[in-house]
């Protein structure tokens, strides 16, 4: 009887899990696959980028420390807080995602949201390069496979996108430089922050809502730090903080805050292999989003770049690597 009530209640308890999970997933999915196009329309090319990046960390840390108020793990957390842990664990990855964030913010604004989409997903190659490098963690022969494939659609990409026209700039160089590259380092960034992260959940036992803050207010002081002498610090000084804010502006930074949120719930939750579905379904969402906003079908490279990369990311999370069992 006791069997039969204890399995109950764990049916019950993964059936509540998997709601979570869908919900997260869904959630995710339609921020990831819209915050481009959000950005393009609601953030104005004279708004600093650096002003944008900090208030989406700000929120950060106001969403995390209400969500971790409201689970009750937030007095624990104050009450075991150390400035060398919180360094260790958070330090790095923080000032990282700073300098990716801001990357991230300039790319948006100079190239097409589908390829920045598509472009995006090669985080995924150096994700698989740094966990390796840092937790050893190996790859499958499918996996292997998948990021060549991937690697293949990025080149499509850059080729096709070198030669449009359609950004406001008749100056394919611009397009390259501004749009292309800082997406690309962006990339390369994320692979080592994730990396980084997974080393300090897996070691540190650092909880998703306590990395967020910890990050976000890190993030911050790097960011803050870098407007000393950076042009968008003069920008700051001279124009103020909100200079080319608009009501509208707001939208996508906290979207883009939730967002940031989400993505520790769905990998808390889920694992890896549903955020890779959620991601390719963000590559559906935001194809779909810009031919009915925009009006602009996609490119053909992108036709020819967007299978590939659906395909890709999902061998690289059907197949993962299982090592072999030694004979005895």
């Amino acid at each position: 009887m006791a069997s039969i009530k204890s399995k109950a209640i764990s049916s019950n308890n993964h059936s509540g899990d998997n709601s979570k999970v869908w919900f997260y997933s869904l959630l995710l999915t339609i921020q990831y696959g819209a915050q481009p196009l959000l950005t393009k329309r609601c953030i104005r090319q004279e708004v600093i980028v650096t002003s944008n990046v900090l208030a989406c960390e700000i929120i950060k840390v106001i969403c995390g420390l209400v969500l971790m108020a409201k689970d009750g793990s937030l007095n624990k957390a104050l009450k075991e807080w150390t400035l060398i842990g919180s360094l260790s664990a958070s330090g790095l990855p923080a000032a990282i995602y700073a300098v990716q964030n801001s990357l991230l913010q300039i790319s948006y604004k100079n190239l097409d949201s589908l390829t920045f989409s598509m472009l995006n997903q090669t985080k995924l190659i150096f994700t698989a390069l740094f966990t390796y490098i840092i937790l050893r963690q190996r790859q499958s022969i499918q996996q292997i496979g998948a990021l060549f494939i991937l690697i293949l659609a990025a080149v499509l990409l850059s080729i096709g996108e070198g030669s449009r026209k359609d950004y406001g700039s008749d100056d394919p160089d611009k397009v390259v430089l501004y749009g292309i590259i800082p997406v690309l380092i962006a990339s390369v960034l994320s692979g080592l922050a994730s990396a980084l992260c997974q080393w300090a959940s897996q070691v540190k036992k650092h909880s998703a809502y306590l990395m967020t803050v910890e990050m976000s207010l890190v993030g911050s002081l790097c960011l803050l730090a870098s407007t000393y002498k950076s042009p968008d610090g003069e920008a700051m000084r001279q124009h103020g903080f909100f200079h080319g804010w608009t009501p509208l502006t707001m939208i996508p930074v906290f979207i883009n805050a939730v967002g940031g949120i989400l993505v520790g719930l769905v990998t808390s939750y889920a694992g890896g292999v549903r955020k890779g579905f959620v991601i390719v379904s963000a590559l559906c969402v935001t194809a779909l989003l810009q031919f009915v906003f925009d009006g602009k079908p996609p490119s053909l490279f992108c036709l020819l770049a967007l299978p590939l990369v659906m395909v890709s990311i999902s061998i690289y999370q059907k197949y993962p690597y299982h090592a072999k069992k030694k004979e005895t």
